[in-house]
């Protein structure tokens, strides 16, 4: 009996099963599927490739060379460009911006989904279609008056609008109402008859048992804030509080730059997202997916 338990091998537990794969169309098609995600994978991540490599250049080369490998890999010339830059505080701001705008969009947008999906006040109806009426327009089109309101409310120069801007987001809204209507309304029931507020109900049970949405939210919120350009350059000027994006498009526009120092920096740029991307990928698809789950 042991030793037929140890031939036993685990079978998998995918859509296609073992028994299935030893057929001769089932595995035409893995080949296919294989093929097709390989390319898909190849022309994602060629751009992303290209530019690391052409960040070794100099402008000799990088204007004359259309060869994808440097001559020589020399790091000196990325560090000469980082030093150029002076971009070790825009990327403190940049951080600073991205946790406020984090805490905003979970705390403001989590409240209003929590009283349209669960409170329900009255006119929450009017409200919900209002919300998704809002997502039909342009961000640029109210871009003119939230400056302006801004100014006249001496904000200019500061985080706050940025981290207040992610808080009024009308998708984040609508993604956070849509998982809150899939939460048992029982444990709300019972948090009620106990005496919870609405406010204690939020933060000690909503929240905690909405982690998927939380994290959905967390990434879009972290990737908004990060690669923002506009509004950061309109409220935050060109002075120390300036983030990376700004600092990037400050440096674009100096006479003194030239090709691949422009192109190191956008390295510079694209370096803590994909390596908060591979820190956390596990729990970001995971999240993702249980996202689409309601229970």
């Amino acid at each position: 009996m042991r030793k037929m338990n140890r031939k036993l091998k685990p079978s998998r537990t995918g859509i296609i099963r073992d028994f299935d794969s030893k057929s001769g169309s089932v595995k035409l098609v893995l080949l296919f599927v294989y093929l097709i995600s390989a390319i898909i994978a190849v022309v994602s991540i060629f751009p992303i490739v290209w530019v690391l490599l052409a960040g070794f250049k100099d402008l000799k080369e990088y204007m004359s060379s259309t060869s994808l490998l440097p001559q020589v890999f020399d790091f000196a010339r990325y560090v000469k460009t980082w030093d150029q830059l002076s971009i070790v505080n825009n990327y403190l701001n940049s951080f600073y911006v991205i946790a406020g705008s984090v805490l905003c969009a979970l705390i403001f947008n989590g409240l209003l989904a929590y009283g349209l999906a669960i409170l329900k006040p009255a006119g929450h109806g009017i409200l919900s279609k209002l919300v998704l009426l809002s997502i039909l327009i342009p961000a640029t089109i109210s871009l003119v008056p939230l400056y302006m309101n801004i100014q006249k409310i001496n904000l200019g120069g500061t985080f706050f609008p940025l981290w207040l801007a992610a808080g009024a987001n009308a998708v984040f809204v609508v993604l956070f109402k849509q998982f809150f209507e899939s939460l048992p309304s029982s444990l709300i029931e019972a948090a009620q008859i106990d005496g919870c507020s609405p406010l204690r109900i939020f933060f000690s049970i909503v929240l905690p048992l909405s982690k998927p949405i939380c994290a959905v939210v967390s990434i879009f919120a972290i990737n908004g804030a990060w690669s923002d350009f506009l509004l950061p350059y309109l409220v935050l000027g060109q002075g120390k509080l300036q983030t990376v994006m700004v600092r990037l498009f400050v440096f674009s526009t100096q006479q003194t730059i030239n090709y691949d120092d422009l192109m190191r920096s956008v390295v510079f740029s694209m370096l803590p997202p994909i390596i908060l991307f591979f820190i956390f990928q596990k729990q970001l698809t995971e999240n993702a997916v249980s996202v689409g789950v309601k229970g």
